[in-house]
């Protein structure tokens, strides 16, 4: 191989592993190049011209904006109607729209609406009964149908005014016009091909479309939402010559840049293409007053009707009423993200308050009752409290004590600061409405954890640095006249406000900066410490007082073990890497699975280290998403009902034959009780040699039992017997409940005919069932399940493909083929990884961790 043919592969490595840091800079670019423009587009506005704006936009044209915003909230609750009528599902009306709304409006706060808003629907719909493909498909179904239907909208808005939008934005007509045919004939044969939910292949990917009558009321939704959205900017615009057809494609436009950017909410992007189409007709003063009320009514009236929903909710009166006690179900679910959400508009609103000048009149009423220092420091302060509570709203999402506690403290301070800065009664209000939710739902902040310890992902980074330099550019705006001294930073009087401003931006730049590199700057990985002959003794107990039978894999006692505070649960992890792997779910009782997965994810996040689950149950997903993890289908678990296990029929009739051959050669069946098992350690030793040389391979590790005296000999192994002589053996894992039995090493010598291992199966699950076990774990068929149709993601798609074509690797299929015969029960198992990390380098780390590192890889 050349050097030029390793440079692509090196290339893409470095662009996965550096994936969502490259995601980051793109978005903050990106901001900075449309702040410039926003910049020099309004090089002749002044801020006092865009108060005098918003102060003359006339109620009824407020009222208006609001009535429009229902409208299109309510077609939005349309997208999750639809989706799920689209995969088959029916849910209450209720907690539907409670859902959609709220994901909608933190969604179009926080920005990346699918990964926002989606967490929102996980946790919620999870609630509902949904399962986590379910789920997935609705999520992916909205996602794509808002994209869709906007370039639907944009297309036809653009061929009825296509002369209009070319005068505005100095392009050809024609131009214009022909793309939007273009993409109309495209969307149409897209509808065509769809008709009665055909389904669709593009090469090995195969997508089930959405049927006329879906498709149908799917554009009429989002054409009802874009419109209505659309008309909420509209009527807040002044008298323009420019017609509602023209502005509905200028719009669009704009909302379809703004989602492409990845800038949180659009932020820039969106009033860029606004004042850049509207500035030759209508004064930019009025239309930067426009945008602002647009923002306030569209994107923070929503999300403060939804946190004061589910404020209303929490109250105990209420808690008897039907509607509110359909609500409560989802009161759990929804109240965290929604207060972070919340948490994140007040932090901006302090940020961008300290920028902006404080009216004289209360200027004037202060000089009267309080000293100079105390206004100074109530609004340095601010500012940075307003950073404090936009970083706090992470670990609110999160449900941490710590965080809890900063917001409560913060917007305390907050609000006593804005009687002390200023007289700021709606920011006042904004506080308290943030503390009554943050008090109200005080006992959902259970989870023990530093909020200081944290480090932030890349795209939160990006979001405050965002938040900041937004500020630092509203203070050049403000400013603008103001000429630079180096005295400004040293001036303190009352009449001064530039020099105040200055001070918070520098502030606010100085605590970004610092945060920033504190959580660039991850601190080295440290181990945790292994677990003892205690722990393991302790572990040991809790598997056989529950029912899942691949616990036992904890007594190989080469795994690092934690416990839940009462010590009644467990999880077992390895450590690879950067990547800290736990196995399988929780062992133990259910209400302390929460608990320890945010555990397990804070002790890795603090150790410098990478928090992944693998070969987890759909159960489990709900609280990896709670965390901050996003799951990926791993393969497929197979599952035998022992009470209907049966070799009469036709059905079975193959291992039957296997059976009955089997006894013709000689094969004896039998199981050594645990006891013995050390009295034939040697005979099984051999049959393991043996099948390890023939095989080419090594012992493997940590999801996977190897040969060693004390773990074999720890539970009862089933034998095949030959003239006497051991042929065959599996070691069988169980557990007190008898509710699931399973085997781990099955291992044949050469002398062993073949079809031993249909025969051994067959008898260890007779053996089982006679012994009034209820299921039998048949293991995972990796990569077996993965979504080719619909909108399946990029993960789904490459594991069907290795799925198809990697037997040269792996025998995937050969593994799903000898499993189905069985006809067992398919059980999903995914693969939970910390936001932000490929899931492709998680899953080196997992192979490396069951390998026994690099070298146990490539040798087998």
């Amino acid at each position: 191989m050349t050097t030029t043919d390793r440079q692509p592969g090196r290339f893409r490595d470095i662009i996965e592993a550096y994936r969502s840091y490259i995601i980051a800079l793109a978005v903050v670019v990106v901001f900075a190049f449309t702040t410039f423009a926003i910049y020099n587009l309004t090089t002749e506005v002044s801020y006092d011209d865009v108060i005098e704006a918003l102060g003359n936009t006339r109620w009824p044209a407020i009222g208006l904006a609001v009535f429009f915003t229902m409208l299109s909230f309510a077609a939005l609750v349309g997208y999750d109607m639809n989706a799920l009528a689209y995969i088959g599902r029916t849910l209450p009306f209720m907690p539907v729209a409670m859902t959609a709304f709220s994901a909608y409006a933190v969604g179009n706060t926080a920005g990346f609406g699918a990964l926002s808003g989606g967490a929102i629907r996980f946790r919620a719909y999870s609630r509902l009964g949904l399962s986590p493909d379910d789920i997935g498909r609705v999520i992916a179904f909205v996602t794509l149908a808002f994209g869709i239907g906007l370039l639907a909208v944009t297309a036809l808005a653009s061929l009825v005014t296509a002369p209009r939008i070319g005068a505005i934005l100095g392009a050809d007509g024609g131009w214009i016009r022909a793309g939007a045919i273009l993409i109309i004939i495209m969307l149409s044969v897209l509808v065509i091909s769809g008709r009665d939910g055909r389904t669709i292949s593009i090469g090995s990917l195969s997508i089930r479309l959405p049927d006329t009558r879906t498709s149908s009321q799917q554009f009429l939704i989002t054409a009802l939402d874009i419109a209505a959205s659309a008309s909420v900017l509209y009527v807040l615009l002044p008298q323009t010559n420019i017609g509602w057809p023209s502005f509905l494609a200028i719009y669009a436009t704009a909302v379809g840049l703004g989602v492409l950017s990845h800038v949180p909410a659009g932020l820039g992007v969106f009033e860029t293409v606004i004042i850049a189409a509207l500035g030759n007709t209508v004064s930019i003063d009025q239309v930067l007053g426009s945008l602002v009320l647009y923002r306030v009514v569209y994107h923070v009236l929503p999300l403060l009707i939804a946190t004061l929903v589910v404020i209303g909710v929490e109250i105990r009166q209420l808690a008897h009423h039907p509607v509110a006690s359909t609500l409560r179900k989802l009161e759990f679910r929804l109240v965290p993200p929604l207060l972070a959400a919340f948490a994140i508009i007040a932090g901006a609103m302090l940020i961008f308050s300290s920028v902006t000048p404080t009216p004289d009149s209360d200027l004037n009423f202060l000089s009267n009752y309080l000293p100079l220092p105390f206004v100074e420091g109530a609004h340095f302060l601010s500012s940075i409290l307003g950073l404090i509570l936009f970083v706090a709203a992470r670990g609110i999402g999160q449900r941490l004590d710590g965080a809890w506690w900063t917001g409560m403290v913060c917007a305390v301070l907050a609000l006593v600061f804005a009687f002390v800065r200023a007289i700021a009664p709606f920011e006042a209000i904004f506080l308290v409405i943030l503390l009554v939710g943050l008090f109200l739902s005080a006992k959902q902040f259970n989870r023990r954890a530093s909020l200081f310890g944290q480090v932030l992902s890349p795209s939160w980074i990006a979001a405050m640095l965002i938040i900041v330099a937004t500020a630092a550019t509203v203070l050049l705006f403000v400013y603008r006249e103001v000429e630079y001294s180096h005295e400004l930073w040293w001036q303190f009087e009352f009449s001064e406000e530039a020099p105040r401003g200055l001070r918070a931006v520098l502030g606010l730049a100085i605590f970004a900066a610092s945060i920033s590199f504190y959580s660039l700057l991850r601190p080295a990985t440290r181990r945790s410490p292994p677990s003892t002959a205690d722990d393991l003794g302790r572990a040991i107990q809790i598997v056989m007082a529950q029912d899942n039978a691949d616990a036992n894999l904890v007594r190989m006692g080469d795994k690092r073990l934690m416990f839940s505070e009462s010590g009644r649960a467990f999880l077992m992890y390895g450590i690879q890497g950067r990547s800290w792997i736990a196995l399988f779910d929780p062992v133990g009782p259910q209400e302390e699975t929460a608990d320890l997965v945010w555990r397990f994810v804070e002790e890795a996040r603090s150790r410098g280290g990478r928090a992944v689950f693998y070969q987890i149950s759909p159960g489990l997903l709900s609280h990896c998403a709670d965390a901050g993890l996003r799951a990926f289908r791993l393969g497929e678990l197979a599952i035998i009902d022992l009470s209907h296990f049966d070799l009469k029929g036709g059905r079975l009739a193959g291992l039957r034959q296997a059976v009955n051959k089997g006894m013709r050669e000689g094969l004896e069946f039998s199981v050594i009780d645990a006891p013995e098992v050390m009295a034939s350690i040697e005979e099984l030793r051999q049959v393991s040699d043996s099948w390890l040389a023939e095989h080419n391979t090594r012992e493997k590790t940590f999801s996977l039992g190897a040969f060693r005296d004390d773990y074999v000999a720890s539970q009862s192994v089933a034998v095949l017997r030959k003239e006497g002589r051991i042929v065959a053996f599996a070691t069988l894992l169980i557990t007190d409940t008898k509710q699931e039995g399973t085997v781990d090493l099955m291992r044949f010598s050469p002398e062993a005919p073949k079809g031993s291992m249909d025969f051994l199966f067959v008898k260890v699950m007779e053996y089982l069932r006679d012994a009034g076990y209820a299921h039998f774990n048949l293991g995972m068929a990796p990569l077996s399940g993965m979504s080719t149709r619909e909108v399946a993601l990029a993960w789904d798609r490459i594991g069907s493909v290795v799925f198809e074509h990697g037997e040269r690797f792996y025998n995937f299929k050969g593994l799903k083929a000898f499993k189905s015969k069985f006809h067992p029960t398919w059980e999903p198992r995914y693969l939970a990884v910390a936001g932000g990390v490929s899931p492709a380098i998680v899953m080196m780390d997992a192979t490396l961790l069951i390998g026994g590192g690099l070298r146990g890889v490539v040798g087998k």
